[in-house]
């Protein structure tokens, strides 16, 4: 999935660069034009002359005006891009920031509910979009799911995990902590699919686990169970990973259509776990909590575990905005830069007691997930 994404967003990428160059010639290097400036020169006033820079007057402005149309192309597309970033680096901190608010600040102790509740949302706003043939979606056949419930399984527990971190963890850690999942990635791509990184990528990732490491060392809000919630996490997020590559080959092959969209996964995986989503609020007991949580009765409390549901869904729609607008390369660096302000929000908003000691490791944990972004570029490019 991630390669044919790769490839469509290169392929804008080449387009943009096109869109680029276009007009240029013609304001430069026109014979038209030279032909214009050499016959002003020679200073030829007969009449026929007059005609004839008339006439080339014209295809010169014809030719500026090109110029214009592509100039003004090209910032339409700028604006795209500027305009999809912004979204996409919205929703994603929103989305953080408002399920920190209402494990922590409301004090909600379901965050399996929470996020069957979510899940729940997304469906119907995806089904609902496809209804209207505003987005296409491939039909959820039993074999399709059959294929993809491995997948799933564990989507589901990177999402319950997350929950149960964030509600212990400052989001700042959380963000520092999540750069684990990329030493697990690349350590599983190195035995499963026998893909080499080069030294600044391990380099990176070396600088990952010591930022992790100080974090925690130096957190002053440091909970134990919070930290195993959040390693955990870290594995069965770089797991997904993993096993999304081995599965959408063959989930591509038992759909209609023979492919699989950003809209298709989020539907199908998001409607496999409200089954097992309720299954989990069962064996976890949620539904004794929910039965007793005032929180249920207010309707700020719904309105803003709705607004978590849309913001769930925005980052699908608003990460697949930004990777057509631009690429993969540009994706991957704004996505590590957006962890900044992220940290910096979650402090901030959430009365984080912190250290300069604590800052430092989380700062130089942030520019280690930079750094690795831009190593990655490298290595992508490379091979």
């Amino acid at each position: 999935m991630t390669e044919d994404i790769n490839k469509g967003s290169q392929s804008g990428e080449r387009s943009f660069k096109s869109h680029q160059l276009n007009g240029l010639p013609d304001e430069v290097s026109s014979p038209v034009r030279r032909e214009v400036v050499s016959r002003s020169a020679l200073g030829m006033n007969t009449p026929s002359n007059y005609d004839e820079i008339d006439v080339e007057s014209g295809k010169l402005e014809e030719g500026r005006e090109k110029t214009v149309r592509s100039s003004k192309r090209v910032l339409r597309i700028h604006n795209q891009a500027l305009l999809a970033g912004l979204a996409y680096c919205f929703s994603s901190c929103s989305m953080i920031l408002v399920n920190k608010y209402v494990l922590s600040s409301y004090n909600f102790n379901a965050g399996i509910s929470l996020m069957l509740y979510q899940n729940f949302v997304s469906v119907i706003i995806v089904v609902t979009l496809s209804f209207l043939g505003i987005i296409t979606t491939e039909p959820l056949t039993w074999r399709l799911m059959k294929v993809w419930l491995p997948v799933n399984v564990i989507f589901v527990g990177m999402l319950i995990t997350s929950m149960f971190s964030l509600k212990y963890i400052n989001v700042a850690m959380v963000t520092v902590l999540k750069n684990v999942t990329n030493v697990m990635t690349a350590v599983g791509e190195m035995y499963l699919f026998n893909k080499h990184h080069d030294n600044r990528v391990w380099a990176a990732l070396f600088l990952m686990i010591i930022s992790a490491i100080s974090g925690g060392i130096t957190d002053l809000s440091f909970h134990a169970i919070g930290y195993t919630w959040q390693f955990i996490n870290c594995f069965l997020t770089a797991s997904y990973s993993l096993t999304l590559r081995r599965v959408m080959d063959t989930a591509k092959q038992v759909t209609k259509s023979g492919d699989l969209n950003e809209f298709s996964m989020v539907l199908l995986n998001n409607t496999l776990s409200l089954p097992l989503g309720t299954l989990l609020v069962l064996v976890f007991n949620e539904v004794d909590y929910l039965s007793r949580t005032p929180l249920l009765r207010l309707p700020t409390f719904w309105l803003v575990i709705t607004l978590s549901g849309f913001l769930g869904l925005a980052i699908s729609f608003t990460s697949m905005w930004f990777l057509h607008q631009t690429g993969a390369t540009t994706y991957s660096l704004v996505g590590s830069l957006n962890k900044i302000p992220l940290s910096v929000a979650g402090i901030l908003l959430f009365h984080v007691a912190t250290s300069l000691e604590n800052s430092a490791s989380i700062f130089f944990g942030l520019l280690a997930g930079v750094f690795f972004a831009r190593a990655k570029m490298r290595d992508r490019t490379r091979s």
